[in-house]
């Protein structure tokens, strides 16, 4: 049955999750979002197609940070409560330690199922949207939203520049710098030449120019063993020349998908066509462990900040232990999680341990909210002062 003191607890815990939440993942997103604004400053992308490509990182913000913002809000709202006496009077009211807790439970359970969406559902199609356009931005638009004056850059082996744009989209001065062939670069200079796109990407036409090429020749063939290829610079004069500025030879349906691409279906039972890599298969069945289990640390996280508030003694200004002793023991775990998690990447039958990590501190807070026999002797839980009140 559900009081006035539950609606009174959980109004509390809920606000202030919301507000703790948002503003966690705002800060996370402000700070990630700035290894992607030089798309704005260089690539000449719009700062509301910025906004929207940063935003499809939100989601796997929220996966991560709601299990701390859900430890942090019950730590600090029943401290709180602890220091005004608030407590106390519900104590003396006849509420058990469970139903104290009930309230940051249920809040518990609610986002516990919000962490399941996310990670099942909305941070896997989040990602894949978020590659799909970052790997389009860079490597097919990028060459069409060349900038006049600057050097604009296709992956780290495509350059091109141009002196300056006409109002028609002709582009005047042009030097294409192109890599992709190990060993022999191509360099094309032309006075004039379009950018068109094309189904196999970005194409540009180039007018009147002269194109240079370093090739290593082969050593004669009465030369001794060893001897290196001669290089030679091949220069070629024409009047008109196009140049293919798609990075990669692929289309952008080839793109290799990575695990947080992943649905929980395709990282435990992948497509053998892919012929994906042992190491990376490795890495599918660590991340969908770590998607199944990391919304159950909410509820961990819940219940050992309720262990660690409700089973001491309040005093008004004596709550500042009872916060660095949970946050330690978080701290702890999530160092341990992470820890469990690496290793089971490297090696699947080290699984298990991600497991343990979770579920021994929700066994241990349920064992100590129960009142086992012993616990109200630990020092922090205040049984120190009762044991001296009987000697």
């Amino acid at each position: 049955m559900i009081t006035l003191l539950d609606r009174y607890l959980f109004r509390q815990l809920a606000g202030a999750l919301l507000a703790v939440t948002i503003g966690l993942a705002a800060l996370v997103w402000l700070t990630q979002s700035l290894r992607f604004i030089e798309l704005v400053l260089d690539r000449g992308l719009s700062f509301w197609v910025f906004l929207k490509l940063t935003g499809l990182l939100l989601p796997g913000f929220f996966a991560v940070i709601i299990p701390i913002t859900t430890f942090v809000v019950t730590l600090f709202i029943y401290v709180r409560l602890g220091s005004d006496r608030e407590l106390v009077v519900m104590r003396a009211g006849g509420l058990s330690q469970w139903q104290l807790a009930r309230p940051a439970l249920v809040l518990g359970g609610v986002a516990m199922l919000a962490c399941y969406a996310l990670n099942l559902w909305l941070v896997p199609a989040s990602q894949a949207a978020f590659r799909g356009w970052q790997f389009e931005i860079r490597n097919q638009l990028a060459a069409i939203l060349v900038q006049e004056g600057v050097f604009a850059s296709v992956g780290d082996d495509l350059t091109v520049y141009a002196r300056y744009r006409d109002p028609d989209g002709t582009l005047r001065g042009i030097l294409v710098h192109d890599a992709r062939e190990r060993g022999a670069p191509v360099t094309v200079l032309a006075e004039a030449g379009r950018i068109t796109s094309t189904p196999n990407g970005p194409r540009v036409t180039l007018l009147n120019g002269v194109r240079q090429q370093v090739e290593r020749a082969a050593p004669p063939a009465n030369a001794p063993p060893g001897t290196p290829g001669v290089e030679r610079l091949n220069v070629l004069s024409f009047a008109e020349n196009s140049l293919d500025l798609t990075r990669a030879a692929r289309p952008v349906d080839g793109r290799y998908r990575n695990a947080q691409e992943r649905s929980i279906g395709e990282l435990l039972s992948p497509d053998p066509a892919e012929n994906i890599p042992l190491r990376d298969l490795r890495r599918f069945r660590a991340e969908a462990t770590q998607r199944l289990v990391n919304p159950i640390n909410v509820i961990g996280f819940c219940l050992v900040a309720l262990a660690t508030v409700l089973t001491g003694e309040f005093r008004r200004h004596g709550g500042g232990f009872h916060l660095f002793v949970g946050i330690a023991i978080v701290v702890a775990l999530l160092a341990l999680g992470l820890m469990a998690n690496n290793l089971g990447a490297r090696d699947n039958a080290l699984l298990s341990l991600v497991w343990l990590t979770t579920a021994l501190p929700i066994l241990v807070s349920v064992w100590v909210l129960a009142g086992r026999p012993g616990w109200a002797r630990l020092p922090f839980t205040g049984g120190r002062r009762a044991a001296a009140d009987q000697g």
